[in-house]
């Protein structure tokens, strides 16, 4: 695609979750398909595009990897806004990064639109003989929080590819029923930043 005009949508996602648990080799690994191994902490925020194809519609996604360093989530705290999904990662062979999953969930809540699809992740099930938080575990948590739930290792490309497309399909369901229903009503003048509407070519 080399024009904005040949995009339906464009959806700013971002990732969220401790330090180290992956979601850098995450982003790459989705939008272009590598995985680095050296891979350092993020320092701010970095940023990647990729377009895919779903259900017929063209959509330009926006993946933004937020920083997982208390020191830097002020800096950070004004990139969810804007965001029509999220996936929380943590690391299932350290369980603190787990733990740390309902605050970073209330930290998302309360910079991000409600109506906004989440994701758990347990990245890094290339690491299942050092496991600590159970499958299980991390379901109920993700039931009990109406959360998407899905575990994937960037390292082995497991599931990275369905994680992303669920959230981002999901994140055009949700939105066709708040937004689309009103395009008329609004003028389209109104849509919430970080949903972008192209005509197509």
């Amino acid at each position: 695609m080399g024009s904005d005009e040949a995009y339906n949508f464009v959806f700013k996602v971002v990732l969220i979750g401790e330090s180290g648990v992956g979601k850098s080799n995450l982003l790459s690994r989705f939008t272009k398909n590598e995985f680095n191994h050296d891979s350092r902490t993020t320092i701010g925020v970095e940023f990647s595009t990729r377009t895919v194809q779903l259900n017929g519609l063209t959509i330009k996604a926006q993946i933004w990897d937020t920083a997982g360093l208390e020191r830097y989530r002020a800096i950070t705290s004004a990139y969810y806004r804007g965001a029509v999904g999220a996936l929380l990662v943590y690391d299932i062979s350290k369980h603190l990064t787990y733990e740390s999953a309902e605050r970073w969930l209330k930290e998302l809540y309360d910079h991000a639109d409600p109506h906004m699809v989440v994701m758990l992740v347990g990245n890094k099930t290339d690491l299942a003989a050092v496991r600590s938080v159970p499958t299980e575990d991390a379901k109920d948590f993700a039931e009990k929080n109406s959360l998407l739930f899905m575990e994937t290792s960037a390292l082995e490309s497991v599931n990275v590819e369905a994680a992303f497309n669920t959230v981002l399909t999901g994140s055009y369901t949700v939105y066709s029923e708040h937004i689309i229903p009103y395009l008329h009503v609004l003028c389209m003048c109104s849509l919430p930043s970080g949903f972008l509407l192209f005509s197509q070519a």
